[in-house]
């Protein structure tokens, strides 16, 4: 029987906090730790049969493990975002068949869109989600002339991502084959030219990116729970 396992990346060292929270990933937003949401969200959906935990060390892994849904998996993160992922793929046992893979500085994921993505990626074998672009978006070129993009065919992509897990694989296999920089899971699908499905969202999924953030996350997960 296949299973699906959830790769839920809290290993990022949070450069861009100014070292003004200890851990992004744990830091209280309106009494319960950043983990917590997406962890929440996942456990509720009931999809995932396996959750794989991406720490940074062994401090965070217990700090974690006592939030995490299971069962799980606890697996040391890498250098950057995608040689995480990658470790956390060679660390899948062989029965699991498709793999979400959400970044938990983003709490705003929801269980139904959990569950929409799950029934998506069983048909088109990669699926992410993602929000239109609204703002115009110009390219400034080297020359200081700018051109205006088509902002109707522009997405902005989110996390969850989620692919088959043979797919996955060998799009990041052929990523370290290239020497390919990611800044999510799509740009290695991408480099196999395989199609990927989008799922629109309507709702707020912002990533904790600053510590100025933090006031605006507590009030939308206050207006939001």
């Amino acid at each position: 029987m296949s299973r699906t396992a959830a790769i839920l990346l809290a290993a990022g060292s949070g450069k861009r906090m100014d070292e003004s929270v200890a851990d992004k990933v744990l830091t209280p937003i309106n009494g319960k730790p950043l983990f917590s949401y997406s962890a929440g969200a996942f456990a509720a959906s009931g999809v995932a049969d396996l959750f794989v935990i991406v720490h940074r060390d062994q401090k965070q892994m217990r700090e974690l493990a006592a939030l995490a849904p299971t069962p799980a998996l606890f697996v040391l993160g890498g250098t950057e975002r995608q040689y995480s992922v990658a470790h956390a793929l060679d660390a899948l046992p062989p029965d699991i068949s498709h793999v979400f893979i959400h970044d938990c500085a983003r709490p705003f994921v929801q269980a139904d869109h959990i569950v929409a993505l799950h029934k998506i990626v069983r048909k088109e074998h990669a699926v992410v989600l993602a929000h239109r672009v609204t703002d115009t978006i110009k390219l400034h070129r080297d020359t200081g002339h700018l051109k205006t993009l088509d902002r109707s065919a522009l997405w902005a992509m989110e996390t969850p991502q989620v692919f088959d897990r043979d797919l996955i694989v060998r799009a990041y296999n052929r990523a370290a084959n290239t020497g390919a920089t990611l800044t999510d899971d799509a740009a290695a699908v991408e480099l196999l030219r395989h199609p990927i499905a989008i799922l629109e969202n309507k709702d707020p999924n912002p990533k904790l990116t600053t510590a100025a953030d933090i006031p605006w996350f507590e009030y939308l997960l206050g207006a939001s729970r």
